[in-house]
């Protein structure tokens, strides 16, 4: 089975310092109101604390497409790897990824460096929250590394497109995987999905679930079939990430990510919703 993409924080820092290791902090900071969702830029609160070393890589300006499906479409090959390239990170780096929230920033660039085809990523279970709780030392201001070249191949196999969702419904060879909370996909979601809420896979600590949890979440929902292939949504493509984490520790390599999510779907009136879990 693939190992977990996960690194404890304390197995970490025993590779702190080694001259390929890139840490980046991920954090985007996402709030709701009677308006609608709001992002905001983590840079801040990267300033006032960081791992030793950390970069920022902002996910809102950096590596979003502006004129994409949805909002946070994944940005370009060609800006993905000049903004990571920029950060120091290069072909030959080992990157671990982190957030200071709830760990979906952390595995949505976890998923962006694999679908530009980088596999040398893993992500700090639990996050910044748990580095700091394992009494481990931070540090405050901007870090940097040389530039270097970072070579992106796109695998178009990893996202999906609004076009390919449509087909999707209609097809028992893909299983649509919706990760809001369950109290959301009641609310209505794309007919013949079934339902992993993302803040299901990892406990009170924000630490994945161990793999024999995770494995009961998935094959319940029938996501472990190996006749179908699962494609994983949420909102806005950030929540999906997780869910093709958790599945990729569970040893599935053929997830993909619908990017635009409900936000690219229900930007049509027309396109169906449903309120009931067709596939259990």
């Amino acid at each position: 089975m693939t190992p977990a993409p996960l690194i404890t924080p304390n197995e970490l820092q025993k590779r702190l310092g080694e001259g390929r290791l890139r840490i980046v902090d991920a954090t985007v900071h996402l709030s709701f109101d009677a308006d609608g969702a709001h992002v905001r830029s983590g840079r801040d609160t990267y300033l006032q604390g960081h791992l030793p070393g950390a970069v920022f890589l902002d996910q809102i300006t950096e590596l979003s497409d502006p004129n994409g499906e949805a909002p946070f479409a994944a940005a370009s090959s060609e800006n993905f790897a000049a903004a990571v390239g920029a950060a120091g990170i290069g072909n030959d780096s080992t990157v671990v990824v982190y957030d200071t929230v709830n760990g979906i920033w952390a595995t949505r660039l976890w998923w962006q460096f694999g679908l530009e085809g980088f596999d040398d990523v893993v992500v700090l279970d639990g996050g910044y929250n748990a580095w700091v709780a394992a009494g481990l030392p931070t540090e405050t201001g901007e870090s940097t590394h040389p530039a270097a070249t970072f070579t992106a191949h796109r695998r178009p196999e990893r996202i999906a497109s609004t076009d390919e969702v449509v087909t999707a419904t209609a097809e028992s060879s893909v299983l649509l995987v919706n990760a809001l909370d369950r109290e959301s996909f009641a609310g209505g979601h794309i007919p013949s999905s079934v339902n992993v809420p993302f803040g299901e896979l990892v406990d009170e600590a924000g630490t994945l679930k161990p793999l024999d949890e995770l494995r009961g979440l998935f094959a319940d929902a029938g996501a472990l079939d190996p006749t179908v292939r699962p494609v994983t949504y949420c909102g806005g493509g950030i929540a999906a990430t997780a869910a093709a984490f958790a599945l990729k520790a569970l040893g599935r390599d053929d997830v993909a990510v619908y990017d635009g999510s409900m936000n690219a779907w229900t930007a049509d009136p027309d396109r169906p919703l449903s309120s009931a879990d067709s596939r259990s």
